[in-house]
């Protein structure tokens, strides 16, 4: 079989994109794609060209286009970077399987420890003190890493605590391991968990109703630190502390300072529990120096006091779906729970003194792509400087949004944190949440601003009724020129609603 390239079949250039293009395929569009679909399997096949013509004309126009234009500020969806690009085709050119450690037949594990090591750099963490490193599908399957670690050292530590000897759930199963240790349940105390976090604790057979929200009255997204300690006396519980690092909603941070995290890290200490991060796309804030970046940096400041960590890769460092990343500070533990065991043909040990482990040990996945290849190829490309200089543009485009409508008749910025409109800005990273103060309006806001196909925006809720949410998070950001693309479109959604 001939082996065939993209550029051989013209697809290097299938998407010849501007600024003006429309974000969504029409309903026609969409509809005649549907119709295009091959019913069943053929007994011959269609063969490579009229496969070919297939996706290039039927499919293609009916995918949107959320990672090549700059104005999708749905969900939170990073863009993909030329190099990025160029190294996600290397991957599928050569098609790694990066489940074990070969180092005198691939480079690519080797690849992935030095984009993982690379990535803590970024982010000013010692890549040394992350001796747990991998890259995942996303946030979610992070969460899952986080979650199951998390359960295995709070059960090792009630059972050191109750001298029971060594409990491990990984071999023993999660109800033998509770029961032995002494312990009731596991529970996690968050603030505002993404909702991830839930399915990663159905997952782990720690079940979604152990979440406990512990934040405060009026401002739900920061710890109670009050009501956390209350329910780490308990004891009948192991608890896993989550903390979002930027929610999902308004990107606000559950800390704001090292001391603050310094403080929850000593009581966890105290009553063995266990610190996880969500930082899907929190933890990027901190490759920002400017002084007027304080506010929100302070979200991040003594993050490295946390037992794990996760990010994904696929939002603001911009590289393909899928890639998130996974930074764990017990290695030993993961290996507990991770190993893949009764496979000889796989036990295959390092040759050299990198100590660099196969991911199938320390990660859900047997079967892995090379996904760290887009990462080791951007972080190479754009360095730290780069990466400032993107989030910077999108941090200033939100801000530039969010004052357009604090200043607007039409408009409420959200939430309302009762503070002068200066602070409020000052606390906006790349979400900006609003609503429109007309009720009738606001029900079909995201619709109207949608239905525009010029910028795409994501519906949520907020207080129980019905909010917009922007995500600022390519790395094509034009501050002056898209800002003006968002506001005339925000301007003629309210004018068109004042005049039905």
């Amino acid at each position: 079989m001939q082996r065939v390239y993209a550029a051989e079949l013209g697809l290097d250039r299938l998407l010849e994109l501007s600024t003006g293009a429309d974000l969504l395929p029409s309903k026609e569009v969409l509809q005649h794609a549907r119709s295009s679909l091959i019913p069943a399997i053929s007994k011959e096949g269609l063969g490579l060209s009229n496969t070919v013509k297939h996706l290039k004309e039927d499919v293609v126009p009916a995918l949107n286009l959320a990672s090549q234009l700059p104005n999708y500020y749905g969900f939170i969806t990073g863009g993909v970077t030329p190099v990025a690009a160029l190294a996600d085709n290397i991957v599928t050119a050569y098609d790694q399987n990066v489940q074990v450690h070969l180092p005198e037949e691939t480079i690519a594990t080797e690849v992935e420890d030095r984009a993982l090591r690379m990535l803590c750099e970024l982010l000013d963490f010692g890549p040394t003190e992350w001796p747990h490193k991998t890259f995942t599908t996303g946030a979610t399957a992070s969460n899952v890493l986080g979650l199951a670690c998390g359960r295995e050292f709070v059960i090792a530590e009630a059972a050191r605590r109750t001298k029971k000897g060594p409990v491990n759930v990984g071999d023993l199963g999660l109800a033998k391991a509770l029961r032995l240790c002494g312990l009731d349940d596991i529970r996690i105390l968050t603030t505002v968990p993404h909702s991830s976090l839930g399915k990663a604790a159905s997952i782990t057979g720690i079940g979604r109703d152990s979440i406990t929200l512990v934040g405060l009255p009026n401002a739900p997204h920061k710890f109670d630190m009050t009501k956390l300690q209350r329910i780490l006396q308990e004891r009948t519980s192991g608890y896993i502390v989550a903390i979002s690092c930027a929610e999902v909603n308004t990107g606000l941070f559950a800390t704001s300072s090292a001391a603050e995290m310094l403080e929850l890290r000593e009581l966890c200490d105290k009553y063995g529990a266990w610190i996880h991060v969500d930082g899907a796309f929190g933890l990027l804030v901190r490759v920002l120096e400017d002084h007027q970046y304080l506010n929100i940096r302070a979200g991040c400041d003594g993050i490295q006091f946390a037992d794990s960590i996760t990010g994904d890769a696929h939002k603001l460092l911009n590289v393909p779906y899928d890639c998130g990343f996974f930074l764990g500070k017990h290695r030993a533990l993961a290996e507990n729970v991770f190993r893949n065991s009764n496979a000889a043909y796989l036990n295959v040990g390092a040759t050299d003194t990198s100590f660099i482990a196969s991911p199938l040990n320390i990660g859900i996945e047997n079967s892995r792509r090379f996904r760290a290849l887009p990462v080791y190829a951007s972080l190479t490309a754009y360095g730290r400087r780069g990466y400032r200089d993107m989030l910077e543009r999108q941090v200033k485009l939100a801000r530039g949004i969010a004052r357009f409508i604090l200043r607007h008749s039409e408009y409420d910025l959200l939430p309302n944190l009762e503070v002068d409109d200066e602070r409020r800005l000052d606390s906006i990273y790349i979400i900006v949440l609003f609503r429109a103060k007309d009720d009738s309006l606001n029900k079909d806001l995201v619709k109207h601003v949608n239905a525009t196909k010029k910028i795409y925006v994501s519906g949520t809720a907020w207080t129980g009724a019905p909010a917009c949410r922007f995500a600022v998070s390519n790395w094509q950001v034009d501050v002056d020129r898209d800002l003006q693309l968002v506001t005339d479109v925000l301007d003629r959604v309210a004018l068109a609603a004042s005049h039905a």
